[in-house]
């Protein structure tokens, strides 16, 4: 039976199993990561922001398309995590975009929401790659308007564009040198058509959401202060509205503030998400029910229940301060490491990194509990370098520079370029040439077996890294690190010092080990041993 036309029930159930399909196959898409290590998580990054998105679209019963492809936008881009998943959030808003003010779509709409989409996701990316999941939503956009032309057929264009797209992805194995030496498809692309497969071919069970989510490592503190807590309620939620505009965010941010701190206010076409700590959530929720209806409302008693949450108020002492010049955010995990960025000024940490990228909101969140006119956030991870940057362009409370560290080691490196007493301008400057001059490795092991960067690797093999390339494969973490450290002293230039940041994994005494043995090949070198903590990652290595 032909389909001439959707609705917004019919993209409603599309998305639904589109999300299903994906949470369901999310590790074999992060098994396509290039690199055979335990961190791969483009699936379950793409996942949670396509699950994110599935949850807005399952609460509209509305029949209009355009405000099931919007609920499909804003969605995506509260939960967007990682690259990959900020590539999706920018897809679903170029698609949202297109069906602006329609009520159902022909095959030619949908045609040109894809391409709107792929146009709005390369413009999203700085340097666009071929061969990733931009390729595919190229291959998309480009055979639905060619089938468009051909059928009125919905079902028939999508079959032909699922079937092309998937020839495209089995060709990226061949456009990028890494994904060639790996043998695999794109990780990205993959999980693009997940969607789209899920969507075309699942639909007849769509209705139930699978919510088993990709789980979080629980980042509660284990110890937590007993504070004066200013504000006792933290309160969040989302206002919905037919027509947002900037007279009313501001009017909103004045009243928050007049009755609250830690303010948090995001906002997309048609929806404002509140985060605010106050004493009188019921007068918050009266001047929102003003502006629009609510939706997903929160309301958490800190006084009673800051033991076992995460404390997301300003503490009092820092409200009484003025606003410093400067503030720190960071990306961090292990407790070593955490430790260590907050004893180099950092004001605020994010927990993830290797093994879960934060969202834009989680970012947003930390910027806003800065008390600081000027705020640097380290990514310290390349997977996080673009939601960084949508969160900054989602903020405009205060002035936020994203330096772009792929790693801890860069981030400790732009700390100590840092000086309190230079101009922003010189302090950007210092600390992007202070990460050019750092060198990273990095010692996991291997999720798979594969062949790469001509290494046979082997399940649970010692992989050692540097600057993100394959060094060498061993079978002891021991051995395998000190050609590491070779490798990383032959190649620096005029080395001075070497730290070695040991993970929850490694006792120090093996640590003590690879002291030792630079010590005695290498005695011209400063030698920094600390407990970093991070998982998966038994050592991470700088050379300066």
């Amino acid at each position: 039976m032909k389909l001439l036309m959707i609705d917004g029930h019919k993209l409603k159930k599309f998305i639904i199993s589109g999300a299903n399909r994906l949470n369901k196959n999310r590790e074999t898409v992060d098994a396509l990561n290039v690199f055979p290590v335990p961190d791969g998580d483009t699936g379950t990054n793409m996942s949670l922001t396509v699950l994110s998105a599935a949850k807005e679209v399952s609460k509209v019963n509305s029949p209009n398309i355009h405000d099931v492809a919007k609920a499909l936008s804003s969605g995506s881009l509260r939960g967007a995590r990682g690259n990959s998943g900020v590539i999706l959030s920018q897809l679903f808003r170029g698609f949202s975009k297109a069906l602006e003010g329609k009520d159902i779509a022909n095959a030619k709409d949908i045609a040109n929401a894809f391409t709107k989409g792929m146009e709005t996701a390369y413009k999203a990316v700085m340097k666009p790659k071929e061969g990733t999941i931009l390729t595919i939503s190229k291959a998309i956009s480009d055979k639905s308007l060619e089938m468009a032309n051909k059928t009125e057929d919905i079902m028939e264009m999508m079959k032909e564009v699922v079937s092309y797209a998937n020839t495209i992805l089995d060709k990226t194995v061949n456009m990028l040198p890494e994904l060639k030496q790996a043998g695999v498809v794109d990780a990205g692309g993959k999980g693009l058509l997940s969607i789209l497969e899920g969507g075309l071919f699942d639909n007849d069970d769509y209705i139930e959401l699978d919510l088993n989510q990709p789980k979080e490592e629980n980042s509660l503190p284990k110890n937590i202060e007993n504070v004066d807590i200013k504000y006792g309620y933290c309160t969040e939620f989302f206002i919905n509205l037919n027509n947002n505009n900037p007279e009313i965010e501001k009017d909103l941010k004045s009243f928050l503030e007049s009755i609250g701190d830690s303010i948090v206010l995001a906002s997309d076409d048609d929806f404002i998400k509140i985060h605010v700590h106050t004493d009188n959530p019921g007068r918050v929720l009266e001047r929102a029910l003003l502006v629009g209806s609510l939706d997903n409302i929160k309301i958490e008693n800190m006084r009673t229940q800051h033991t076992n949450l995460i404390d997301f108020n300003v503490k009092q002492e820092d409200n009484k301060k003025e606003e410093k010049e400067f503030g720190f955010v960071a990306v961090s995990i292990g407790e070593g490491i955490n430790n260590l960025f907050k004893e180099f000024g950092v004001d605020e940490i994010i927990q993830g990194g290797q093994t879960m990228n934060p969202s834009i909101e989680d970012i947003l969140l930390a910027v806003e509990k800065v008390n600081a006119k000027n705020i640097f956030i380290l990514p310290n991870n390349k997977n996080i370098i673009l939601a960084a940057k949508q969160a900054k362009e989602a903020y405009d409370k205060k002035n936020i520079c994203v330096i772009e560290t792929i790693s801890i080691t860069q981030g400790f490196a732009s700390l100590t370029s840092f000086l309190s007493t230079a101009s922003l301008e010189e302090n950007i400057q210092n600390m992007q040439e202070a990460i050019k001059n750092v060198s990273t490795g990095q010692v996991t092991f291997a999720v798979r077996e594969t062949k790469l960067d001509n290494f046979d690797i082997k399940e649970n093999d010692i992989l050692c890294m540097l600057e993100g390339k394959i060094n060498n494969v061993d079978k002891d973490i021991q051995n395998g690190t000190k050609q590491l450290i070779d490798a990383m002293i032959e190649k620096a230039e005029d080395p001075s010092i070497i730290t070695i940041y040991f993970g929850e994994d490694i006792e120090e005494e093996q640590a003590i080990q690879l002291e030792e043995y630079i010590n005695e090949k290498y005695d011209y070198l400063d030698i920094e041993i600390i407990y970093g903590g991070q998982p998966l990652y038994y050592y991470v290595i700088s050379v300066e």
